[in-house]
């Protein structure tokens, strides 16, 4: 393996651990320990990510000019002193801010990342190494849980030590991407043209995808646990429900050569399972149905994210790359933001399951109509 991939991969593992350990327990804290209601969890969902919405496409610009590393050691400095501070928090107003910093330090850390790893694959080694990073941040996602389950259970310690324990662990990421600022070197061929941003808008189908996909993935992250405690699902279990979540990730992942040679039909399948992953969810009551859901959940949010980026960069210039990559992760931003916020809005004033329904029926239709369009969804090179 490249070294470059190798140090950035064991950077994305171990952020991937420390979100895994602190990021299910978030909502849980929120509710739990500071009161907040599931509007307040949406709009908690909403600061994290409002941010994704608008700093990805900047951070793209800005990789034509800096060092990428230098860009994702950035983000993962910042994510670190989010998760620390996130352990001092006491009001929803203090957990928004810090989630929103977290927002920001995210948009610094895939878009480097993703334009780092273009860099250095060769020829069609882009797609399964985007998949492989993903694929380790993911591992570390499922790690993450098991480590949380351990504290809470076996070593009693609150939510707030959690968050501490999740610090010292993207702290050492910190170590890993610095090496990245002396390896990666960027490219003096690089160009900057606002126009780029126009690729991403020329695939309609995609950004309809994506926008869905991101919507339910934000949901998911943000008010899903609250909605598992309150279906009588404890702490513990909900780590435990993430870690499958994380296991069906990462089976997906490293299935990704073999399903990108039938992207369309991929494509189709992971929106499909989504929604009925959030269908399930719908009229769950057990570990065992929302097991189901998040095997099902866990495949669909997996695949779209590297195959859908592949079609567009296939489909775009070497020099405009890293503002595409950019304009991208920002469409991802506007689903995630929109998710959380809905979802918490829909709980509030309809009932707690009603966000999985409504989203269960938005999904089969963006299934239908990527199914009508599948032409539209393979990899053509420009």
């Amino acid at each position: 393996m490249n070294r470059i991939i190798l140090l950035l991969n064991i950077t994305g593992l171990l952020i991937g651990v420390s979100y895994g350990i602190h990021n299910p327990i978030v909502p849980i804290f929120a509710k739990n320990e500071i009161g907040a209601s599931y509007a307040e969890l949406g709009l908690i969902g909403l600061a994290n990510f409002v941010p994704y919405m608008l700093i990805p496409v900047f951070v793209g610009m800005l990789l034509h000019r800096f060092n990428s590393g230098v860009l994702l050691c950035i983000g993962v400095t910042i994510n670190t002193a989010s998760v620390f501070l996130l352990s001092l928090a006491k009001t929803v107003p203090e957990v928004m801010i810090l989630r929103a910093i977290t927002g920001v330090a995210h948009a610094f850390f895939w878009p480097p990342a993703e334009a780092i790893i273009s860099g250095a694959s060769e020829g069609n080694a882009r797609v399964k190494n985007i998949a492989r990073f993903t694929g380790f941040f993911v591992a570390g996602f499922m790690i993450g849980p098991l480590i949380g389950t351990f504290l809470l259970e076996g070593l009693d310690v609150s939510y707030r030590a959690l968050f501490e324990i999740a610090t010292f662990v993207m702290a050492s990421a910190i170590i890993f991407s610095i090496q990245l600022t002396k390896k990666h070197i960027q490219k003096e061929n690089s160009t900057f043209s606002l126009s780029a941003i126009k690729q991403v808008v020329k695939f309609p189908v995609i950004i309809m995808i994506l926008i869905y996909c991101a919507s339910s993935f934000g949901m998911i992250l943000t008010i899903y646990p609250a909605f598992l405690n309150d279906r009588t699902m404890s702490a513990t279990e909900i780590e435990i429900l993430y870690f499958v979540f994380g296991a069906s990730r990462v089976v997906t992942l490293a299935l990704t050569d073999r399903l990108a040679r039938h992207t369309s039909a991929t494509l189709v399948a992971s929106t499909g399972t989504i929604a009925a992953g959030l269908a399930i969810s719908f009229v769950s009551h057990s570990m065992l149905e929302f097991s189901v859901a998040m095997l099902l959940m866990g495949f669909g949010f997996s695949i779209i994210f590297p195959l859908t980026l592949e079609i567009i960069l296939r489909k775009t210039s070497k020099e405009t790359q890293g503002i595409t990559i950019g304009a991208y992760e920002t469409t991802f931003g506007i689903g995630w933001s929109i998710g959380p916020i809905a979802a918490g809005l829909i709980s509030e004033f309809s009932g707690n399951a009603m966000p999985y329904l409504v989203f269960f029926a938005l999904g089969l239709g963006i299934t239908a109509v990527s199914a009508a369009k599948k032409k539209y969804l393979e990899p053509r090179a420009a």
